[in-house]
């Protein structure tokens, strides 16, 4: 089945590099039409006439050649400078993606098991307790079961983000990764986040949050290095991301994209906070910038099994794990609730997942089916079956933009793709007991 890729950069989102990111090929030798591909540009040139962004990157590969490659609008409005190629862009949440496979590394190498107790490697973590809001405002502690770094790739840590939420627990919380960069040291922040209630128990609600700021701090610890060391030799130098960094030297900050001054939605002033204040750690969270022309190579990575021009990151098996769906039935799945074209999605470890083919807002239930409250698809006599071979995919994050991937038929043991629909089978749940009773085992024996 022929493969599909598309990255799209805006001025807060993803970006380019001079050079072809991947090799060239003709439209109609790849099954695209000149003229389908023209309305591309026609849509671009609306959306900058009426001033809702300021410029965009868009790249289209299929089965590894690049097919379109445009860049539009202004790197800096104000300043009337054009879009190159090779600007720079703010990443945002894209930047999860790559710190959950920079974990993931670790954890093929055995260095970060993924059902790990978080306390083994921040203590500070080893009693949290679930914050219970009353009607009042007031929020009465529970015990909470250990946080793992599963929690931590899949948003299932009961950790969340301020900014997303009016409660009395989310109120203790920085409202997002950015502002936590700004105000605190990774040391800063584990100790705080330490001494605060969790939203939810863990491993029980998907709930975008800060986790994945913390599971950066960890493989800092575990590696040794910095965040962007590491990354950048375990992933992008593999890749060939020349371009992506935390940090942006001062003979490429020409490059960065600048947002419009006043947000078009809602009239409010906007900038990119990380250029006018100094991060104080690497947010694997939102903080990384880079180019198109990188995350294209970082996504076709993905696609081709997680290996790239015969450099390998990760195992295809790896891979195929991390895109597969890991909240099943057992946890409650809040991905819709992100974003309206959320619906229908998943999460796998630091991706969002298609749960089936056709309109994500569409549910199947055994062979039947139905439309969601908010799909406007008509319902299906029965699910089409197709080969196990895999499919196209478009890379997305949620929600400024964490992957998105049909699921795989692996993944978390509690999970089914065959049984029973919305109950976890027999041989699921013994797996799952098989597994966490030989992780005690080893912790007891002192194996890693």
């Amino acid at each position: 089945m022929r493969r599909f890729l598309m990255v799209l950069g805006l001025v807060v989102g993803a970006a380019a590099v001079t050079a072809q990111p991947l090799p060239r090929v003709a439209p109609e030798a790849a099954g695209f039409s000149k003229e389908g591909l023209e309305r591309i540009d026609r849509f671009w040139a609306r959306e900058i006439q009426a001033n809702r962004v300021p410029g965009a990157v868009v790249a289209i590969a299929r089965d590894g050649k690049l097919v379109h490659y445009g860049a539009y609008g202004f790197l800096d409005k104000a300043a009337g400078t054009p879009m190159p190629p090779d600007a720079i862009f703010q990443l945002a949440s894209m930047t999860k993606i790559m710190a959950t496979v920079g974990a993931l590394t670790l954890h093929e190498q055995g260095r970060l098991p993924l059902y790990s107790r978080l306390d083994e490697y921040v203590p500070a973590f080893a009693k949290m307790n679930v914050g219970v809001v009353g009607a009042g405002g007031e929020i009465t502690p529970q015990p909470a079961q250990p946080i793992r770094i599963h929690d931590l790739m899949r948003h299932t840590s009961g950790i969340t983000y301020g900014g997303r939420g009016s409660t009395a627990v989310h109120k203790l919380y920085p409202s997002g990764s950015a502002a936590a960069a700004v105000q605190y040291s990774g040391d800063e922040l584990l100790a705080k986040l330490a001494t605060l209630p969790l939203l939810h128990a863990p491993g029980t609600v998907w709930d975008y949050s800060l986790s994945v700021d913390v599971l950066g701090l960890v493989v800092e610890k575990v590696s040794g290095q910095r965040l962007d060391d590491f990354l950048r030799e375990a992933v992008w130098s593999k890749v060939g991301m020349p371009d992506t960094a935390f940090e942006v030297p001062a003979a490429k900050r020409a490059r960065i994209a600048r947002p419009l001054p006043t947000d078009p939605i809602t009239g409010r002033p906007q900038r990119i906070a990380s250029l006018e204040a100094v991060n104080k750690f690497q947010c694997a969270g939102g903080c990384a910038f880079g180019t198109m022309g990188d995350y294209l190579r970082f996504g076709q990575m993905l696609l081709d099994g997680g290996a790239l021009e015969g450099r390998r990151v990760l195992s295809p098996k790896t891979v195929e794990w991390m895109t597969s769906d890991h909240l099943g039935s057992a946890i409650r799945n809040q991905v819709a609730g992100v974003e309206p074209h959320r619906e229908g999605y998943s999460f796998g470890l630091g991706v969002a997942v298609r749960r089936h083919d056709g309109y994500p807002g569409t549910t199947i239930t055994g062979q039947r089916a139905r439309r969601s409250s908010r799909s406007t698809t008509p319902p299906m006599r029965r699910p089409v079956k197709r080969p196990r071979r895999r499919p196209p995919t478009t890379m997305r994050s949620a929600p400024h933009s964490s992957a998105a991937s049909r699921i795989a038929p692996a993944g978390w043991p509690s999970t089914t793709s065959t049984s029973t629909p919305g109950r976890p089978s027999p041989r699921a749940v013994s797996s799952r007991r098989r597994t966490e009773a030989a992780w005690t085992a080893r912790r007891s024996r002192g194996l890693p």
